[in-house]
């Protein structure tokens, strides 16, 4: 256990008595710093791992640990818009250096979250604390990046894509979508979802912890477990699809329930229809 993590925990362990204690908040800003400089993650990629990820409990902890130790305080400018939110979590600022583009018209990305260079966001768009956006990608109009939420290299996240954030239970995974997937518009991915590299969501697309998603290509039914998470495999064409409710009223009234469907896996037709993605950037 390094020092930080160390610290961390110690003075998470204090509770609510820890507010006030500049020890601990001399840590807490160590931590968030590593987070926004890329150097610390919620969680990381790790080949020994049965998903490929784990997930560092204790920067959520430490994640945590800000809020505890925020004061409530008045954000913002004079002559433009106000905000209230703890002190610990102002809004970041970008220079020309960190090689992020945010276009003008009210995105925000809070403190504590990390923008790899070349990523560009459009507006309005929302990054969270502990979130982590690689290099190249795209966070469109009205999409939300929640906390701690993974986001890998080249992925495009479309108008209005929500992905969910995480910071308790602090052991749960947080959603994970790997290099060089497409999320559609409109789409949701909830609850510690990973969706593996190349995969494509198209819009309207909602992926959650009791979600089925079915393989119409391999015959398979993807779920979550008491283990494990939803996983959408790699290269995944996923579209919005129903089922037939098949007993009781459902059946009687002729209903269905909303069930994302995997038509295809990415092709040489598919990989043409992205190519306009590299002229957005």
């Amino acid at each position: 256990m390094n020092t930080l993590e160390t610290s961390i925990e110690q003075f998470f362990a204090l509770g609510a008595a820890v507010f006030g204690n500049k020890d601990a908040e001399a840590a807490f800003l160590e931590l968030r710093a590593a987070l926004e400089a890329g150097t610390l993650r919620s969680a990381e990629p790790d080949a020994a791992s049965p998903l490929g990820w784990k997930v560092n409990a204790w920067v959520k902890r430490g994640i945590l640990l800000g809020f505890r130790l925020g004061a409530m305080t008045e954000m913002g400018c004079p002559t433009g818009a106000s905000f209230v939110d703890k002190a610990t979590y102002p809004a970041r600022k970008f220079s020309v250096a960190d090689g992020v583009r945010v276009v003008p018209g009210g995105s925000s990305v809070r403190s504590g979250a990390y923008l790899a260079k070349g990523v560009v966001m459009m507006p309005p768009a929302y990054v969270n604390v502990g979130a982590y956006v690689d290099e190249g990608t795209m966070i469109d109009s009205h999409a939300l990046v929640g906390s701690c939420a993974q986001i890998g290299k080249r992925v495009h996240l479309s108008a209005a894509a929500q992905i969910g954030g995480v910071l308790e239970p602090v052991n749960a995974t947080p959603v994970i979508i790997e290099d060089d997937a497409l999320i559609g518009g409109n789409t949701g991915v909830y609850e510690g979802t990973i969706v593996r590299s190349r995969a494509v969501l198209a819009a309207g697309t909602v992926l959650t912890r009791g979600t089925p998603v079915y393989d119409l290509v391999r015959g398979e039914v993807y779920k979550a477990t008491a283990e494990t998470p939803l996983i959408i495999p790699s290269g995944a064409v996923v579209v919005p699809g129903s089922r037939a409710i098949t007993s009781g009223k459902g059946k009687e009234w002729g209903l269905s329930v909303a069930t994302p469907v995997i038509v295809k896996y990415r092709d040489e037709k598919t990989e043409l229809s992205l190519a306009l993605e590299d002229l957005l950037r």
